[in-house]
Parts: structure tokens; C-alpha cells; sequence
């Protein structure tokens, strides 16, 4: 049984591009790849890939990352290179099975996805006084 579109709240994390946003593409029987199309609006779907590395918190060790693939139903604009520091918008999880010809279980997981890219906000500090 598959979750969909459960949100999920990043603000913890810091996101970095880590390889720019590009269309999303699959692989034919053949081995051809083809864009995927969204089977409602029929746009061409857009994958970018982002750097998640939780934002430093008192009492806690410093934390490593992870490297997540977000699935985008368009196009997010320009301007969205690798570095740049990111949020995104309406960000949700979906979780998947695949099953052998026998019915059991042979993978599952969680894919994310959200509805666009904006830039990070800018975090100021003041100076000590």
C-alpha cells in the first residue's frame, strides 16, 4: 500500500543544488530515452537533484547530509544553478513497493516531489554588541 502526498516540512534542512534541474527522463525496453510527460497537463516533467544537510542545533553533533532526487511538474524557471541554495514549494513524500511475480515485496521506499524551487532566504546575524 502506497502513502501519497504526505508534506513534509524541510525548514531544518538546508538544500543545496547539486545538479541543476532538468527534464525527467525514462528508459524504453529498447534502452531509448524518453521525456515523461505529465498524463494530466501533459508538460514535460522536471527532476532536480539537492544536497540535504540538517541545520547546525545546539546540544546536537554535527550532522552529515544526504542527497535527494525532487520531482517537479514543470519547468522551474531560470536562474537555478548548481550551489545555490534553495527551498521548495509545497514539498511532500510518496512511498513506493514493487512486487515479484510471486506478490512479495521487493522493494519499496520514498520518493520526494514538490511543486517548484525558490531561492533561500537570506539568514542574517547581527554582530555581537
Amino acid at each position: 500500500m502506497a502513502l501519497n502526498d504526505i508534506p513534509v516540512i524541510l525548514s531544518h534542512y538546508k538544500l543545496m543544488i547539486t545538479e541543476t534541474p532538468c527534464v525527467k527522463m525514462r528508459e524504453l525496453d529498447g534502452g531509448q530515452l524518453v521525456p515523461v510527460i505529465d498524463r494530466h497537463t501533459n508538460e514535460e516533467q522536471f527532476v532536480v537533484v539537492l544536497f540535504a544537510k540538517p541545520r547546525p542545533t545546539e546540544g546536537r553533533r554535527k550532522a552529515k547530509g544526504e542527497e535527494i532526487r525532487v520531482n517537479l511538474p514543470r519547468d522551474p524557471g531560470a536562474g537555478f544553478e548548481e550551489g545555490d541554495y534553495i527551498e521548495l514549494v509545497n514539498p511532500v513524500i510518496n512511498t513506493y513497493e514493487m512486487r515479484g511475480d510471486d506478490g512479495k515485496i521487493t522493494a519499496s521506499g520514498l520518493w520526494f516531489k514538490a511543486d517548484g524551487l525558490t531561492p533561500a532566504a537570506q539568514v542574517v546575524v547581527a554582530p555581537a554588541a
